[in-house]
């Protein structure tokens, strides 16, 4: 597929049609959903009502060719609101899971009932991280243990931080096989609807992303029927004697995981970025002092204008590494990290810029980005810290293993 700056008329329709739902919709809603910090059922049902929330529509952004369907679709509805946004989309996390680890069959069986439908919409949960080890992926404690009388899998242990944790319709969860193996000897697991032994705390209270429903989930005991090893345990065997011969193996479910969704979630971070800088660049034009609007000082024009390009250039990043992976070109620099590293950073940056032209106004909730402040922080740490990325990066282009 060639690489094309200019977008056809299909992604400009895209990005048009999600913008309106994040201008009508969501945006009048974020300052609600933000103070009560409850999950927006409401909003996630117009979204599916509409089309913009379920498995035929990320099939549709899947299916783009060049990779930026999705970016594009992610920027616009976290412009609206990085709480709400990140409700509708939280669900996209444990479909990358599946979709990264799981055969056609899994994926077939188990997306469909991520989403639920119009009239009664569901939500997924991807459980990765733990007390213990969150960016230290080889660390985990939680255990998957075969129980071939049965062929179900037993599953023990503690997830922290997980979006819809616990409120999810389906949970996918990591776990470790084979310990002595490190993140080599692990895999992702389905956990049905209803199942018993997994439980999750009352909703964590954040800084920001508010609306967005997180919780930690306890693994008590929880057996899954053997067919919910995502990928099969045919090809897990031959993965795990791989890597006990110490023959190279594909990276874990986790990594395969964040590999998919880092361009997205750049495109998130981006979202919120340009809802900041569009928020302070309409208050400077606006706000009179010393009898003249505070744009024409330089010191506020220039702000503005380095907002601005850093947004553009993150973009480029997202776009880039999105389409890389859409066309199955390797990441030998690191591209994927590259982009999330730059959104993530850029979103704080721009976002505290925006709160600092509006002075004490923008410290107030009265204006909008206060609350976008709050929610850009979570991009310089969830799905790998910005340290994380640039040791990604660093070994990508040392060939070193750097610690």
């Amino acid at each position: 597929m060639e690489f094309w700056l200019e977008l056809n008329e299909e992604q400009r329709d895209l990005r048009e049609w999600v913008h309106g739902f994040a201008e009508g919709v969501v945006r009048p809603a974020a300052s609600e959903w933000d103070e009560r910090e409850e999950t927006p059922w409401p909003v996630i049902q117009e979204a599916a009502k509409i089309g913009l929330y379920g498995f035929e529509f990320l099939i549709n952004m899947w299916s783009d060719p060049t990779g930026l369907s999705l970016p594009l679709a992610n920027e616009e509805l976290f412009w609206g609101d990085g709480g709400i946004a990140m409700a509708i989309s939280g669900t996209s996390l444990a479909v990358a899971a599946i979709y990264g680890s799981g055969t056609p069959e899994q994926l077939v069986e188990w997306v469909p009932q991520c989403f639920g439908d119009t009239a009664d919409p569901k939500v997924g949960a991807f459980c990765s991280t733990e007390p213990e080890a969150g960016s230290d992926v080889a660390s985990m404690r939680t255990r998957a243990v075969y129980d071939q009388a049965k062929d179900e899998w037993v599953l023990n242990g503690q997830k922290a931080y997980a979006t819809n944790g616990g409120i999810a319709n389906i949970h996918v969860v990591t776990a470790s096989i084979d310990p002595e193996l490190g993140s080599r000897g692990q895999a992702a697991f389905i956990v049905p609807p209803g199942t018993p032994g997994l439980a999750g705390t009352k909703k964590l209270k954040k800084l920001g992303l508010r609306a967005s429903h997180t919780a930690d989930v306890f693994l008590d005991d929880v057996r899954v029927p053997g067919s919910c090893l995502l990928g099969g345990k045919e090809a897990l065997d031959e993965r795990l004697a791989r890597a006990r011969s110490g023959q190279r193996a594909s990276k874990q479910a986790a990594m395969r995981t964040f590999e998919l969704s880092r361009p997205a979630v750049g495109a998130q971070a981006i979202g919120i970025a340009r809802a900041a800088y569009e928020y302070a660049l309409g208050y400077a034009k606006d706000r009179v002092q010393f009898g003249r609007p505070i744009i024409e000082n330089q010191a506020i024009a220039f702000a503005l204008a380095d907002m601005k390009t850093e947004i553009d250039a993150a973009r480029l990043l997202v776009w880039r590494a999105a389409w890389m992976g859409r066309n199955d070109r390797p990441f030998t620099a690191g591209e994927g990290s590259m982009s999330k590293l730059k959104a993530g950073e850029v979103a704080v940056a721009v976002t505290e810029k925006a709160v600092q032209i509006l002075g004490g106004a923008g410290y107030l909730r009265d204006h909008q980005v206060e609350r976008m402040y709050r929610d850009a922080k979570i991009y310089t740490i969830f799905e790998g810290t910005s340290e994380i990325q640039r040791l990604v990066i660093a070994r990508a282009i040392s060939g070193m293993p750097i610690r």
